[in-house]
């Protein structure tokens, strides 16, 4: 099969800020206009170049997702993943490519690629652009896999894996031998943006969608064998997410709300919670990202207090 790439050029700042991580699983990609991005699939590859005269690939991941985001979401899902060490600075990064004032305070909306086993190439196995790269691109442009120069970025990227040990891409080398797709690996960031488009950005259990006030919440928790899958989330306001993750309240296998009793036993209170009870959740679009029935039936009888 054949599969798509896209090389994109970076900002520096955001390549040399992330490319001393070790750590990451995740990075955001993201551009200061909100376009929307269709140019890959989930599990096809993304490639980042330097800017002019550095005329290099230099890193890349497997991309799992876009949208276009506040700036303050991207930053609160991602945090130094975006490639800054701070809001601020991200902000300002900002305001720089579209031109308005350094200190201007703008919840500004960007376009968010999200890319999952993030690698950042050592110098010595950089990437030469292909032959037809054009010196006028200021974005990205887009590769396949059934053509020479396509086919010729994927074996690169393949030699320089197994020359270097690149963080989060080199145990999937073997994939990489063939052209296929890669299974992207969600982290927190990307689950809590999946997550939260799944649910159109609205609280399951309220309706509320000030996106401030909402969480993506693990139905059966990382830490306790659950996975960053967006069929093991549900968006909920705050509040709502603090009482899930303490059991007093839960979402049976019918998908309706169930309140415990043990809120009003031992704070007296909770009567606008308990006009909830017996409520059906809001569903996602797509089925595919409906909560996962093992995982509700986890919180009902690990978690839930009755």
């Amino acid at each position: 099969m054949s599969v798509h790439i896209v090389v994109a050029v970076t900002d520096r700042g955001w390549f040399d800020h992330l490319r001393v991580k070790n750590d990451l699983v995740e990075v955001n990609f993201w551009a200061p206009s909100s376009a929307n991005f269709k140019a890959l699939e989930p599990g096809e590859l993304f490639l980042f170049k330097l800017h002019a005269p550095q005329n290099f690939i230099v890193g890349g991941g497997v991309y799992a997702y876009s949208n276009a985001l506040p700036c303050s979401l991207a930053w609160e899902a991602f945090g130094e993943a975006n490639g800054a060490a701070s809001l601020s600075q991200m902000r300002s990064r900002i305001a720089k490519y579209r031109r308005t004032a350094p200190d201007d305070r703008t919840d500004f909306t960007i376009g968010c690629r999200i890319l999952t086993q993030p690698f950042f190439l050592p110098e010595r196995d950089w990437i030469p652009i292909p032959d037809n790269w054009s010196p006028n691109i200021v974005s990205f442009k887009g590769y396949s896999t059934a053509d020479v120069a396509g086919l010729r970025l994927w074996e690169s990227v393949q030699l320089a894996a197994s020359s270097s040990p690149l963080s989060g891409f080199s145990e999937q080398q073997a994939r990489y031998g063939t052209p296929s797709l890669v299974r992207p690996r969600l982290g927190q960031g990307a689950f809590r943006i999946l997550v939260t488009d799944s649910y159109r950005r609205r609280c399951a259990f309220s309706g509320e969608k000030t996106l401030p006030a909402l969480d993506a919440a693990h139905i059966r928790p990382f830490s306790n064998g659950g996975q960053h899958e967006t069929s093991n989330g549900i968006l909920m306001r705050r509040d709502m997410h603090s009482l899930f993750d303490n059991g007093y309240m839960t979402v049976n296998t019918d998908l309706r709300i169930e309140v415990s009793r043990r809120i009003r036993e031992e704070f007296e209170n909770g009567r606008n919670y308990y006009d909830l009870h017996g409520k059906e959740i809001a569903r996602p679009d797509d089925h595919r990202n409906l909560p996962d029935r093992f995982a509700l039936m986890w919180h009902n009888e690990n978690v839930f207090r009755g």
